[in-house]
């Protein structure tokens, strides 16, 4: 029973399905990060050129305004000139980034739309529960992911920077303009290297997501079970159903009985009735049949309303094989089902 309860099995593609739709995704962080980051790299190179001119525009534009006297009207100015600036370089940015978050999330869950994360849950601001939640084994590996992570982007941009900073005594002597070529040299290098580094932490975050959601999905073999009942639905029921249904057929079927015009039998095994209307039907049609017990009670009806039993093995067997209740006979057994019915008509004085 204990082995039942442990969730020892891989979640069903119901349970994931459901999960999905409930908001629950194996989603990364951190490949989220990474791919906008790259956007927003490529993004800033491509603006690159756009973002030098607002700079140098704003360079020359504050030079122009050297010797000229502060007044309100002046700072006024000066702010709208600026603000207008940074809102031509950080923009396209912006976009770029917000396009990218989008693209991130569909990369790795595919178009979601769900409401049910906005419903509000009591549960979740349980302190008891909230207080157990931050004092996880989970939450605790998560710390120290962030902290792995941030120890180690701060020394590498450390171990960069002050590699550079060495080669400032002489970049203050270069023009603007070089100096400005010198520092995009160093923030692409920087950024390739951070780039790298995003990338490495991205795919462990996204291993490690994925194993954990996988994880914590899986079922115990009763919930398998159970799941299956809800599917499938319970044996129990649908065994009783098909009780039911057998039952009804079968009064069904005995209550047409007596229309038959002969029953053919094995003698004993196998018991098909058939009736032929010439006037409503093209050919014979079996109105009951069945084996051992139900063929003797088949049998027995018979005899009660005087109609005709006719041993014939091999035909029986074929009757019942081929048919169901309320088919006619397949063509290759007309010849034989017509011999008993000429032999039934005949020995009854009957008309076809």
């Amino acid at each position: 029973m204990a082995d039942d309860q442990e969730k020892t099995e891989e979640a069903s593609s119901k349970k994931i399905e459901d999960a999905y739709k409930e908001g629950n995704v194996p989603k990364s962080q951190d490949v989220s990060s990474f791919v906008t980051l790259v956007v927003a790299f490529g993004a800033f190179l491509g603006l690159l050129s756009l973002i030098e001119s607002r700079m140098v525009y704003l360079y020359m534009y504050y030079n122009s305004l050297i010797g000229i006297e502060i007044t309100k009207e002046a700072v006024l100015q000066i702010s709208i000139v600026t603000l207008r600036e940074v809102i031509f370089m950080v923009i396209p940015l912006a976009v770029a980034v917000a396009i990218a978050g989008l693209l991130a999330s569909f990369m790795q869950i595919g178009f979601i739309f769900t409401t049910k994360p906005l419903i509000p849950d009591l549960a979740k601001i349980d302190p008891i529960k909230g207080l157990k939640n931050l004092l996880s084994i989970k939450k605790l590996v998560e710390t120290i992911k962030i902290l792995l992570k941030v120890s180690l982007v701060i020394w590498i941009c450390y171990f960069f920077l002050a590699s550079f900073t060495k080669e400032l005594p002489s970049v203050i002597y270069f023009p603007i303009f070089d100096q400005l070529a010198w520092l995009k040299d160093k923030m692409i290098i920087l950024a390739s290297v951070m780039l790298i580094l995003f990338l490495g932490l991205a795919l462990f975050d996204l291993l490690y997501v994925r194993y954990n959601y996988f994880k914590d999905l899986r079922m115990s073999k009763q919930e398998l079970k159970d799941e299956y009942k809800q599917m499938e639905g319970d044996p129990k029921i649908k065994a009783k159903i098909r009780q039911i249904q057998m039952q009804m057929t079968r009064k069904r079927m005995m209550q047409e009985l007596p229309q038959a015009d002969v029953v053919i039998t094995n003698p004993t095994h196998y018991a098909v009735a058939i009736r032929y209307n010439q006037d409503k039907e093209s050919a014979p049609k079996v109105l009951a049949k069945g084996t051992d017990f139900l063929a003797l009670k088949i049998k027995e009806i018979a005899m009660n309303y005087n109609i005709q039993i006719v041993e014939n093995p091999p035909l029986a067997r074929e009757l019942y094989k081929k048919c169901n209740l309320g088919d006619t006979i397949p063509e290759n057994l007309y010849k034989a089902v017509a011999e008993v019915l000429a032999f039934v008509y005949k020995s009854s004085n009957k008309e076809r």
